[in-house]
């Protein structure tokens, strides 16, 4: 479906307001803004998530990389993208008081809600995440912005940063894809899991050759094994390297776990 400008108005403040929309934890949050909204750079994304078992919006290919990694952490408890800066009147205090014009739509006129990318729950706290390419920063707009969101979430106590494709694996995002399209599968019986932890701990096997002597031995579906391997991983049973690349047709190598 081709997008569209979207309208911005106090009316349409109002609605998102009123869907509740930027409320909410875990499961029942609603970001600010749907992939279906508007344009964004990049390929936009509805993945479902681990942490908050929900489905989540990511406006780039960055933030759905990023969001992989979070999603992976064993210390993240929530995940929310799209973030808002709610709190309009605050927003645009901090912008005049540091000489900078708030962004407002060119035809209503009406304050933007600026949001960030990630609002992060940690065992340390609330953490928030603002993701840019490096060449952005060079903007001197863009900067205005970061720095109204920087004063903003320092005004909530909030830790705020910046993450550019710097400072995000790619690699290890690809391998937390690959591992996520055995989520919505059923899960094995102990005595198919066993065996396979037993054939993967003596490494003598490739991920590929475990899968085939688990499908052979207990009569199950071509690819059933291959899935369960990613599985395993996926409940932290068995840890391979994530930030290296892996391929299923060589004799794995575990790490402590």
């Amino acid at each position: 479906m081709p997008k569209h400008r979207r309208i911005w108005n106090a009316s349409v403040y109002e609605k998102y307001i009123r869907e509740g929309r930027g409320c909410g934890n875990g499961l029942d949050y609603m970001p600010w803004i749907h992939v279906q909204d508007f344009a964004s750079r990049g390929v936009v994304s509805r993945v479902r998530g681990r942490t908050t078992g929900r489905v989540h919006h990511l406006m780039s290919n960055n933030e759905l990389a990023y969001f992989y990694i979070l999603d992976w952490a064993d210390k993240v408890t929530d995940i929310r993208e799209q973030y808002p800066l709610v709190d309009l009147e605050r927003a645009v205090n901090i912008a005049v008081q540091a000489g900078i014009k708030y962004p407002t739509d060119k035809v209503s006129g009406y304050p933007y809600v600026l949001t960030c990318d990630f609002m992060i729950t940690t065992e340390q706290g609330q953490k928030a995440r603002t993701i840019k390419m490096s060449s952005e920063l060079s903007d001197s707009r863009v900067r205005e912005k970061l720095e109204i969101e920087r004063r903003y979430w320092l005004a909530y106590g909030i830790e705020w940063k910046i993450v550019t494709e710097r400072e995000i694996s790619y690699r290890k995002a690809r391998n937390i894809e690959w591992l996520y399209t055995a989520l919505c599968c059923e899960p094995a019986d102990g005595a198919v899991c066993d065996t396979m932890l037993h054939l993967l701990r003596s490494s003598q096997y490739s991920a590929v050759e475990a899968a085939q002597i688990i499908e052979c031995e207990f009569s199950l579906d071509a690819g059933s094994g291959l899935q369960l391997f990613k599985q395993l991983i996926l409940n932290k049973d068995i840890a391979i390297d994530m930030n290296e690349a892996f391929d299923p047709n060589s004799r794995v190598i575990m790490e402590e776990t």
